[in-house]
C-alpha cells in the first residue's frame, strides 16, 4: 500500500491543481485528469482538476475529513488520524491525499502557503504535506506528548506545543523545520496548551494562563516575560499584534480586561475598554483591528462581535449574532447572519472592518443569498482562500458539504 501511495503521489505531482498555469479545453471548460490507486478508499482517490481560477461549486466531503483551510490555489482538509487531502479550487473535488498515520486525538491544522506545507497530527505523530506536489513531506514522532491542540508556523518553522504525556506530565514546545521536519530545538516549558500560541518576527509566544513568555525562534531561549499584574489566560495574535483576553474555557463570570502587549518587551500597551463579557474567539487584522466575539457567561448563546482599534485603543462597532464562526478577508470581516432574525438568517455577511455594520455606500455590509450549507443546523464554518480569489468556502457539518461562493 505504501508503494502504491508513493506512485500515485509522484504522478499527482506532475499535474497538481492550483500550482500549474491556466489551461482549458476548446469548449472553455477546465481540463481534468482522473487518477485512481488500487486499494485506496474511494473517498480518497485522487481526482486532479488541471488549472483554472476559483469558481462557485458545491461538493460533499467524507466522514473522515475534518476542519479545512485554504491557500490561493486549493482547499486543504485534515482527515482522521493525521491524514490530509487537497481539493481543487475549480471543482471542489479531491486532487491528492496523504494517508492517515495512526490513532489518537487529532491536532489542529496549519496551512502555510509561504512554506508550501500543511501540517496536522494524530496522537504523538506530526505529519506535513507538500502543497506543491500533494505528497507527504515528512512525518515526525513527538518526544514527550501529543500535538493537540496547539500548532503554529512562521518563517520556515513549525511550532508544536505538546500536551503532557501520561508518563511524564511535562509540557514541551518543539520547533521543526517546515521543509523536511528536522527538529531544531525542544524545550520544557510552563504553558497552558489551550491558552494559544503565536509566532512572528523571529519569536514564538506562549502563555501559562497568567504570564506570557517570548522565545527566540532560532534557539527556543526565553527572551522576555510579561510583567506581574498583566493576566493572560488566552493569547490572540494576528498582524504582528498580541492581545490577552480571558479564557473561553473559564467557568468564572468575571474576566481580566482586554490587554494589548508590546511584542518586544511584553509590557502592556494602551488598550480599549472591553465589554466585561466572556471573550470566546478573536481575530486580528494586519492593520490592528481586533474583532472579538463576547457573550454572557451566565447565559451563553447569542452574543456580539465587537471590533476594537488596537492602534488608537477604541471600540469601533458591534454586530449582534448567534455564532462565533467568522474569518477575515482583506478589509472585510466575514460571518453568518443571526439565526434569530428570520429576515436575513442563513446568509454570509461581509462587514467593513473599520466602518462596521451601520456603514453606507461602498462600505455598507453585503449579504449572500441563503444556501443550505449556511443554515444554523448545519453548524457551518468558513474557509477564506489566500490571495485575491473573490470567493469564500462554507463548510457544513451536518450534511458534510463544501460550497464555494463569491465573496458578498
Amino acid at each position: 500500500m505504501r508503494r502504491t501511495w508513493q506512485a500515485v503521489a509522484a504522478l499527482l505531482g506532475l499535474v497538481l491543481a492550483g500550482c500549474a498555469g491556466s489551461g482549458s479545453t476548446p469548449s472553455g471548460k477546465p481540463s481534468r485528469t482522473t487518477v485512481s490507486a488500487p486499494g485506496v478508499p474511494s473517498t480518497l482517490r485522487a481526482q486532479v482538476a488541471v488549472s483554472g481560477p476559483w469558481r462557485a461549486w458545491t461538493a460533499s466531503f467524507s466522514a473522515q475529513e475534518g476542519r479545512c483551510g485554504a491557500t490561493a490555489h486549493q482547499i486543504v482538509c485534515r482527515t482522521g488520524s493525521g491524514g490530509l487531502v487537497g481539493r481543487s479550487r475549480v471543482t471542489g473535488e479531491v486532487t491528492w491525499a496523504v494517508p492517515p498515520t495512526g490513532g489518537g486525538k487529532d491536532a489542529a491544522l496549519v496551512v502555510d502557503s509561504a512554506d508550501e506545507r500543511a501540517v496536522t497530527g494524530s496522537g504523538a505523530i506530526l505529519r506535513a504535506a507538500n502543497l506543491r506536489t500533494g505528497t507527504a513531506a515528512w512525518t515526525r514522532r513527538l518526544t514527550d506528548g501529543n500535538a493537540f491542540p496547539a500548532l503554529a508556523a512562521a518563517d520556515g518553522t513549525v511550532y508544536v506545543l505538546e500536551t503532557p504525556a501520561k508518563t511524564t506530565g511535562i509540557i514541551t514546545l518543539g520547533a521543526f523545520r517546515a521543509s523536511d521536519g528536522r527538529t531544531l530545538w525542544h524545550r520544557t516549558i510552563d504553558a497552558d496548551p489551550y491558552g494559544g500560541i503565536a509566532a512572528f518576527g523571529g519569536r514564538v509566544y506562549t502563555t501559562d494562563g497568567t504570564k506570557v513568555t517570548a522565545r527566540d525562534a532560532r534557539t527556543g531561549a526565553a527572551v522576555a516575560t510579561s510583567p506581574q499584574g498583566v493576566e493572560c489566560p488566552n493569547l490572540i495574535s494576528g498582524g504582528h499584534y498580541l492581545v490577552c483576553t480571558g479564557s473561553p474555557y473559564s467557568a468564572e463570570d468575571t474576566f481580566p480586561p482586554l490587554q494589548r502587549l508590546d511584542p518586544v518587551t511584553l509590557g502592556p500597551l494602551p488598550t480599549a475598554e472591553d465589554t466585561s463579557l466572556k471573550p470566546e474567539r478573536g481575530l486580528i487584522s494586519s492593520d490592528g483591528v481586533l474583532v472579538l466575539f463576547e457573550d454572557s457567561a451566565e447565559d451563553p448563546g447569542a452574543g456580539d462581535w465587537n471590533a476594537y482599534d488596537l492602534v488608537h485603543h477604541r471600540r469601533l462597532w458591534s454586530y449582534a449574532t448567534t455564532t462565533e464562526e467568522a474569518e477575515l478577508a482583506g478589509e472585510w470581516f466575514v460571518t453568518f447572519t443571526p439565526v434569530n432574525d428570520a429576515a436575513v438568517r442563513g446568509r454570509v455577511i461581509t462587514i467593513d472592518l473599520h466602518a462596521g455594520p451601520q456603514a453606507t455606500g461602498a462600505a455598507a455590509p453585503r449579504m449572500s443569498a441563503p444556501y443550505p450549507q449556511t443554515r444554523d443546523g448545519e453548524y457551518p464554518t468558513l474557509v477564506v482562500p489566500g490571495g485575491d480569489s473573490g470567493h469564500i468556502v462554507v463548510q457544513a457539518g451536518t450534511h458534510r458539504g463544501l460550497r464555494s461562493i463569491p465573496l458578498p
